[in-house]
């Protein structure tokens, strides 16, 4: 082979695998699968026990969620997702007092300090399912601080709107809003959502928004063992009510699980799985999921709102909390955001902290589309002016051997 045909070959052969190892990487969205969920309690090769919403109610005897062996080695997901850390520098509920209608919490749990206070039987949680909640709105996170509450300054008044097994009822959860009112809680939070409205319920509701208290619902029950095919979208109660924050969970991804309960009117999704909190026994953790534990984490947001702002009204609580969220099909709740902007005037970014008024980020997709359109058509030409040299090239040869094919006699 002559010199300038070495050369040329070279050339060739460099341009190819050039092009062929820019291919793959101008074109990351066609050749990467979409992004996975994360894992269920959002960390690597952390192994909680789940905490059930109840027990089964068909079982003869009843064994209590018994004390998790197993402790949390790092915060999750769901904390850094709402700023929890930073939000503390602002408020941490201090005075406030949210009444929490569930399951009951157990009054010496860990991480509660004293803070709990029970009326009748809600003191015994069985099920662990409230004092599981009871961590997420005003727990101090025990020994690791990272798995604080949003309001660790609070205080909670247990209250049962299930019976001893998980199970809700209009009459124990009416009976419980009335109790929260006459005990001046500024918060209550009904963990538990019922598929009728009830004449009493709805009257229970408006003497507690009457009495200044901001009331935060669950927007459905946590799902059925036997799924929800079967289940028609439906509003659910008392989140259904005028002038209740209805709340609903959410992955990281930002999106509602698969196999939620579907239904309408919600006014802010929150974190609601893979959370993890304590329980009734011990000082092990669980992980927790449902609309249930989105609504603790919004009743926690509305205490240090509360605190920060004394002198807004229940309306005006709610209001803040929706204005700042992030926005998003559902607005995402962001209580820094609640806390620190000052509604009705912009608020400018300082230094490298994030801006308080929420943020539209532009959709760049459609012009992501037209880029890789531009990068494919660009590669794809690359490749056919190099098969039409290299074309020439192989003719320019077997010209020169006569038309003979390569190593048939002769010499180069």
């Amino acid at each position: 082979m002559t010199p300038p045909a070495r050369r040329a070959a070279r050339l060739l052969s460099g341009a190819g695998i050039a092009a062929a190892l820019l291919l793959p990487a101008a074109l990351p969205a066609q050749a990467t699968p979409p992004s996975r969920i994360p894992a269920a309690d959002g960390t690597k090769g952390q192994e909680l026990p789940g905490m059930p919403s109840a027990l089964d109610p068909e079982a003869e005897e009843v064994a209590c969620t018994p004390a998790s062996q197993e402790q949390a080695k790092k915060q999750d997901w769901s904390r850094q997702r709402l700023d929890l850390d930073r939000l503390h520098g602002h408020s941490t509920g201090e005075g406030m007092t949210v009444a929490l209608i569930d399951t009951g919490v157990a009054t010496g749990a860990a991480g509660l300090d004293g803070r709990v206070s029970a009326q009748g039987a809600a003191g015994d949680d069985c099920v662990g399912h409230g004092t599981f909640l009871a961590g997420l709105i005003a727990g101090t996170g025990g020994d690791n601080a990272q798995l604080a509450g949003v309001a660790p300054n609070a205080k909670i008044l247990a209250l049962r709107g299930t019976d001893p097994r998980g199970q809700a009822s209009p009459a124990l959860v009416t009976e419980a809003l009335r109790e929260a009112t006459a005990a001046r809680a500024d918060v209550i939070a009904v963990a538990v959502a019922l598929p009728r409205r009830d004449a009493a319920l709805t009257r229970a509701v408006a003497e507690a928004r009457r009495a200044g208290v901001v009331v935060v619902a669950a927007a459905t029950p946590d799902p059925p063992r036997n799924g929800t095919d079967e289940i028609p979208s439906r509003t659910y109660w008392p989140a259904g009510e005028p002038g209740v924050l209805s709340v609903a969970d959410m992955l990281r991804t930002g999106v509602r699980p698969d196999g939620s309960l579907r239904t309408d009117g919600i006014d802010l999704v929150a974190p609601g799985a893979g959370v993890v909190s304590g329980g009734p026994r011990g000082d092990g953790h669980y992980l927790g999921a449902g609309a249930s534990v989105a609504t603790a984490y919004a009743a926690g947001a509305v205490a240090v709102v509360r605190a920060a702002y004394p002198g807004e009204a229940p309306d005006d609580v709610i209001r803040r909390l929706t204005a700042t969220a992030y926005p998003a099909d559902i607005p995402q709740l962001d209580p820094y955001a609640a806390v620190t902007t000052v509604l009705g005037a912009p608020a400018p970014s300082v230094g490298g902290e994030r801006a308080a008024d929420p943020v539209t980020v532009r959709d760049t997709a459609a012009a992501d589309r037209a880029t890789s359109r531009a990068t494919l058509l660009v590669l794809l030409g690359g490749a056919a002016v190099l098969a039409v040299l290299w074309a020439g090239f192989a003719v320019s040869r077997a010209r020169a051997r006569g038309w003979r094919p390569a190593g048939a006699g002769g010499t180069e």
